[in-house]
């Protein structure tokens, strides 16, 4: 396949990391903000394959991983409803709540369905007039194209009986919350190609420019993921600030303006809670006022609900790039994909579940 076989060229992945290994003269720790790089670290062992001088820490870019647990709370009460269809992508299904999960939720009579797209929970809520068809709308930029599709599609169809459980977060004050901790250890950034491809990456010079911290658009092969290592140590032993391109194939500074327009009219900036992590100002997105018909939490009177995180589980110290999976003294123990404590373990985009099945 184009753009797919040519980026998991072995010898080519070899050829960069070489390049690496002659440029890195001192120690540098690097962040790749997704868990979907996360994954494809693992998968081909690019880790091992590094120069010790180059440290790869796992940031918070899974948003399975970083939707609260107050808001799994909230998701496994409306979906326990007689009248409720509740749709959601297949990785949430596992995630737990407080005391339980989705899947416990339909094993015990909930109508919970596994959606590819929001617009198939639209459909379903065109052919089920008498349910009430909610979405678990959650992602970072990436998803919310579709996910503002889906209610301005319902608003068209005149639809009363679909909303969407909003949980979207945002990269950008993510990396502020990061960078300005005390406790800090990231010098560079591989920044998400697919966030990238929506929004653009001119969110990200002045967060380079503020903290000293060059960044690297990346995509998510191996040599994608090779090249924006040995550009951001490039700027790094260079001394240099600046914020790299390398994903052009698909990623332009501007990003797809329509769709950010789409999402300016359908959501809102707002401070959310992340899982693990606390609240970040302005870091998430919820809808307009003006869309409220669509908002389940509203709709279902689940808003006041909240929950405490497990005091075993350390999720939030990986997403931050303080520690490693296996530093966790519950991983592979008392928290493994059959028994997660936390999201990490069992999104497809978890640090912890790439660990744990890439034997890390």
């Amino acid at each position: 396949m184009k753009y797919l076989e040519e980026y998991r060229d072995a010898q080519l992945v070899h050829s960069v990391v070489e390049e690496i290994r002659r440029t890195v003269t001192r120690p540098w720790v690097l962040m790749e903000i997704c868990g979907g790089q996360t994954h494809s670290i693992m998968r081909y062992g690019l880790d091992q394959l590094l120069p010790p001088l180059v440290e790869l820490v796992h940031g918070p870019g899974c948003p399975v991983c970083v939707t609260p647990l107050e808001l799994i709370d909230r998701a496994l009460a409306i979906a326990a409803r007689p009248d409720v269809i509740f749709c959601s992508y297949g990785d949430m299904l596992r995630v737990p709540g407080s005391a339980r999960d989705l899947f416990s939720v339909r094993a015990t009579g909930g109508d919970v369905r596994v959606v590819y797209s929001p617009l198939d929970a639209v459909r379903l809520a065109e052919q089920n007039p008498d349910k009430q068809v909610v979405f678990f709308a959650i992602g970072f930029e990436t998803t919310a194209p579709p996910n503002v599709m889906s209610v301005m599609q319902a608003k068209n169809l005149g639809l009363k009986n679909y909303s969407v459980l909003v949980s979207h977060v945002r990269v950008p004050p993510a990396m502020h919350a990061i960078l300005g901790s005390p406790h800090n250890r990231v010098q560079g950034f591989l920044l998400a190609g697919h966030v990238c491809t929506v929004m653009g990456y001119w969110e990200y010079p002045p967060i380079a420019e503020k903290y000293g911290v060059p960044m690297s658009v990346t995509g998510f092969e191996p040599l994608d993921i090779a090249q924006g290592i040995l550009q951001t140590v490039k700027m790094l032993e260079g001394g240099r600030v600046e914020v790299d391109n390398a994903y052009a194939r698909l990623v332009t500074q501007e990003g797809n303006r329509p769709a950010q327009e789409m999402i300016g009219k359908v959501f809102e900036e707002c401070d959310r809670k992340w899982r693990g992590i606390g609240e970040i100002p302005q870091s998430g997105w919820r809808l307009r006022r003006e869309f409220d018909e669509f908002n389940a939490e509203k709709r279902f009177d689940v808003e006041t609900m909240h929950a405490d995180e497990s005091p075993l589980c350390m999720a939030g110290l990986v997403l931050q790039g303080l520690k490693k999976p296996n530093e966790c003294p519950a991983f592979g123990i008392q928290c493994t994909p059959e028994t997660p404590l936390g999201a990490t373990m069992v999104s497809s985009e978890g640090a912890c579940a790439a660990y744990y099945r890439y034997k890390r």
